[in-house]
Formats: structure tokens, sequence, C-alpha cells
């Protein structure tokens, strides 16, 4: 009980405070600017569109989490407002899994806003490709069946967010905003380059190759929830795939919380 008060507390903050709506109006903004973009794709514009509706939320998402674990976290510490809190009767593992659980909730109603306008977005683009290209016009089906192929891959982008989220929580209970920021960044882009490192390094000297073989095992795989590719061609994403991502992004972000704890357990709040 005492956790998920302290999750709704951390989720209306995250509500509540300007980052948010800044990132809403952003997000909301690109959506609708993006299906009239001059893509000069000779048709293929709906396949940039998804793209870049996925890149959005992630990236809002993301800074959303990011920004959100430096305040709620880092700072309650460095202001000692988190000691105030835990001299309730109030332990340090309901203090971080509470944390944790706010942020992940204020990133899904960002996500939610997004998703809806992001679908309508797909729904009105198909209409209106046909229409630029003299075309017959799509059925309600058609239109329904682009809306419903880039749902997997907007679930996969808030999975790869709440991994992200666990990161960050990590990192807040010892490090400042900044260097969180940079830190998770620097975990994102190896985190989807890291397979690519270990095929660069094949035949390299050791420690190289060692190097990237490090990275891919202990970096999280977020690969695996990169799927805007496969959604902007039409591809369909079995939904045992997306069973499978979300048991793998609940086992790292488990690990995360727990690297939380351990290194929260004997932080100096005083």
């Amino acid at each position: 009980m005492k956790t998920y008060t302290i999750a709704i507390t951390t989720a209306k903050e995250a509500i509540r405070q300007p980052i948010f709506l800044v990132l809403l109006i952003l997000g909301c903004l690109l959506m609708l600017i993006f299906p009239f973009l001059p893509y000069f794709t000779f048709g293929e514009d709906l396949k940039m569109l998804k793209d870049e509706g996925l890149a959005t939320m992630l990236l809002t998402g993301m800074f959303l989490a990011l920004l959100t674990a430096s305040n709620t976290i880092a700072e309650d510490i460095e202001h000692r407002t988190a000691i105030t809190l835990l001299s309730k009767p109030i332990n340090r593992r309901q203090f971080i899994i509470g944390k944790f659980l706010g942020i992940i909730l204020a990133v899904a109603l960002l996500f939610l806003i997004l998703s809806l306008l992001f679908c309508a977005m797909v729904y009105y683009k198909v209409g209106y490709d046909a229409r630029e290209a003299a075309k017959q016009a799509p059925t309600r089906d058609d239109r329904w069946h682009e809306v419903v192929q880039i749902l997997p891959g907007i679930v996969l982008t808030y999975f790869q967010a709440v991994v992200l989220t666990a990161i960050s929580v990590a990192i807040s209970t010892r490090l400042p905003m900044l260097v969180n920021i940079v830190i998770c960044l620097a975990v994102y882009f190896l985190g989807h380059l890291a397979p690519v490192l270990v095929r660069a390094s094949e035949g390299k000297f050791e420690l190289v190759k060692f190097t990237a073989q490090m990275f891919e095992v202990v970096l999280p795989a977020l690969k695996f929830f990169n799927v805007s590719s496969a959604v902007a061609t039409g591809a369909e994403i079995p939904l045992s795939y997306v069973g499978w991502n979300l048991l793998y992004c609940v086992l790292y972000s488990t690990i995360g919380i727990l690297l939380a704890l351990v290194l929260f357990e004997d932080r100096d709040l005083a």
C-alpha cells in the first residue's frame, strides 16, 4: 500500500511538472506535422510516418523518464527530502520501487496520448496518400489494418522506455541529472550498436573484441525492441514476439531496480 501511494504521488508529480507538458506538446506537434511532410519517397510516405512516429514516442518517453528520475530521486536525496520521507514508516525498498512505478505510469500516460494521435494520423495518412496519388479511395478496413499493424511497435517501444527508466532510477541513486542523462544516452546507443560492434570486432585485437562482447552481454539488448523497420514495411509482428520481449523487459527492469536498491541501501542521506 505504501509503495502504491509513493507510485501515485510520483506519477502525479511527473505529470504536473512543466517538462511533461513540453514533451507532450512537442510530440503532438510532430505527429500532426509528419503526415504532410514531403518525403520524396515515391509513394512510401506512410513508412516514413510510422518510423518517425515510433521514434518520437521513444525519445519523448525516454527524456521524460530520465528527467523525472533525476528530479524525484537525485534531487530528493540532494535536497534531503528523501530523509524526511524515509523518517516515516517507509523503507528504502518501498521508496525506490514506488518511484520507479510512478515514473513508468507517467510515461505510460504520455505514450497513451501520443499513441491515440499517432493512430489517428496513420488512419488519415492512408487516405491522404491515395488522394495525392489519384488512386482509388481505401476502404475502412484498409485504414484499420495499417493502424492495427503499428500497435505491437508502440508496445515494444514502451518496453524499451521502461528498461531505460530502470537504469535511470539506479543511476539517480548515486549521480546527478546531467551524468544520468549522459550515461543513459550512452546505454541507449551502445545497446543498439553492440551487435554491430561485435560483428565489426571479428578478427580484430582481442581487447577490442572483448570490449564489444562485454557491451553486448552487460547492456540491455535494445535491438529486440526496435521493430520500426518491420512496422514501417508493413510486416506483421507476432504476439509471441511481444510476449517474449515483455518477459525480457520485466527481467532486465528487475535487475535494474535490484541494482538501484543495492546502491541506495547504504547511501548517506544526511
